[in-house]
């Protein structure tokens, strides 16, 4: 198998992501690493060796005729411009999720990728994930007849810490957590669901942090990973150093029809005690509901025969816990995208399409959100560029 060099453009929190990649052994080297913040170089050679080159300029990265790929894990809002560029220079990309934050953007990498001929992977890992899979195969089954509607419940019990202390925070960079940390959820809804969506409503608002009394003044703390330092952070209305601009909502309620006529919720709260997802899937033989993302003790639970109360289900599921990042999703997504650089022929577990209707959805949710509540038609995609969807069913 031929050799395949990298570069990585964000060095910062899912920096870690590209070190999966970094496998001499097996012909896969991060050769070049980028980022505008020198702290964030400073792991660089401990990652990846004395002969890694660092970067403040990706344009300079790019230009390094050995790169055959990239990891893109900059922020949201510069992930077009990162991506388009990468993809005109003729490198692999590997484009963290959401794809972008407007679905011109999006579109607009989708379509550099279809002109360009490059390779664009876009890191939806929560397909990859051991409970989603499992449900999947139920469904699939034909556990629970043919899905009818999907109901996802996501408590981020640490959205202040997250996504309220930083840029994450400001609409002209996130646009919308409907949109950050939701398109992993509607990416899901859409898989299991068989379809896309076409129409949304929403309701939301700011209803903790935007009037928040403790606003930041300087440079954005770190991100608090550390357990014991979330939990001094309660309850959410005494958050510190909360952003000096919140314009984005900590709790949405969306509805969604897709285009086969599943019907669909997503609840998103940014300030609830726990953290977890909750997908029941409704057919019209039964129903299924994961509880717990993957843990020990995570459980997929099955309803398909009649009966009253039954809170343990007629079949019980554990799902096995994954190791690496993210119960070795991180890997998976890693694994599949080296295998399209080799030349992988048939289905992807998913695909830049699948990423561009989760970017659609989300930014039609919102859009209906903010005018008040009315429903919105999801944008369309051409039938061209939708041909670059490898997805299995």
């Amino acid at each position: 198998m031929a050799d395949i060099q990298f570069g990585v453009i964000g060095n910062g929190l899912r920096g870690p992501l590209a070190r999966i990649a970094h496998q001499p052994e097996k012909g896969l080297r991060v050769t070049v690493v980028c980022d505008i913040a020198p702290a964030n170089l400073s792991n660089a050679t401990e990652w990846y060796g004395n002969d890694v080159t660092t970067t403040g300029d990706y344009r300079e990265l790019l230009a390094d005729g050995d790169i055959d790929a990239v990891f893109i894990l900059t922020p949201d809002y510069l992930h077009e411009e990162h991506a388009c560029a990468a993809l005109e220079a003729g490198k692999g990309v590997y484009l963290e999720k959401p794809m972008a934050i407007t679905v011109e953007g999006a579109t607009r990498i989708l379509q550099t990728a279809a002109r360009t001929g490059s390779t664009l992977y876009v890191g939806h890992n929560m397909r990859h994930a051991n409970y989603v899979l499992e449900m999947k195969r139920l469904i699939d089954r034909g556990d629970i007849g043919k899905v009818m509607a999907i109901w996802c419940r996501h408590f981020v019990g640490n959205g202040g810490d997250f996504y309220f202390r930083d840029w994450h925070a400001d609409r002209r960079f996130s646009n919308t957590l409907l949109l950050q940390k939701g398109a992993h959820d509607i990416d899901v809804i859409h898989w299991l669901g068989g379809g896309y969506a076409t129409a949304t409503q929403a309701f939301g608002g700011g209803f903790v942090y935007a009037n928040s009394a403790h606003r930041r003044v300087g440079p954005a703390p770190s991100p608090a990973w550390s357990e014991d330092d979330l939990l001094t952070h309660w309850p959410p209305r005494e958050l510190p150093g909360v952003n000096p601009v919140v314009d984005v909502e900590d709790l949405s309620l969306v509805q969604m029809q897709l285009d086969n006529g599943v019907l669909a919720t997503y609840d998103q709260c940014h300030f609830t005690p726990d953290y977890w997802r909750n997908f029941t899937v409704i057919g019209d033989e039964g129903r299924l509901e994961n509880f717990g993302n993957g843990e020990p003790g995570t459980v997929i639970r099955v309803w398909n025969r009649r009966s009253s109360y039954e809170p343990s289900g007629d079949l019980r599921v554990t799902v096995a816990q994954g190791l690496g990042g993210h119960g070795g999703a991180d890997e998976r997504c890693v694994a599949e995208f080296v295998g399209l650089l080799r030349g992988l022929e048939g289905p992807t577990v998913t695909s830049p399409v699948a990423a561009w209707h989760a970017v659609a959805t989300a930014c039609a949710a919102s859009a209906s959100l903010r005018a008040g509540g009315g429903v919105e038609r999801t944008a369309e995609l051409d039938r061209a560029t939708a041909g670059l969807s490898r997805e299995a069913g």
